[in-house]
């Protein structure tokens, strides 16, 4: 197992992420439309969801070659308007043929939010 790495999100964090991937969707930061869609609050843009997942396996593997990532949205990651909300993303690795493939596990809440999230990495 590798060590569990945790990112805190917030509604700033939304907002430069919105900016920076222009993905502008209103779910994102209004929390009248968010629930006006039948969601629980706002949430977290499901690629920055997976960004950090990615940016655990840096911390993991630094410098290593990505062959391949992917990930299922299963569940949303609510952002409350103050503070913030913790994501954990836990892997654990695996080596064969000079290639070596983490499983992942991203929690927010104790629930997860990824589905069948995986690296494969070349060193």
């Amino acid at each position: 197992m590798l060590e569990t790495q945790t990112y805190t999100i917030t509604r700033a964090d939304l907002v430069r992420y919105a900016a920076a991937s222009g993905d502008h969707n209103p779910i994102h930061q209004d929390e009248a439309v968010a629930t006006s869609v039948g969601l629980p609050g706002v949430i977290a843009h499901g690629m920055y969801t997976m960004a950090l997942a990615a940016r655990a396996v840096s911390t993991w593997f630094p410098g290593a070659e990505v062959v391949s990532f992917g990930c299922k949205f299963t569940n949303p990651v609510v952002v409350p308007a103050e503070g913030g909300v913790e994501v954990e993303v836990a892997g654990e690795a695996k080596e064969a043929d000079g290639l070596t493939t983490v499983a992942l596990t991203v929690t927010c809440g104790g629930q997860k939010v990824l589905g069948m999230p995986k690296a494969v990495l070349r060193a």
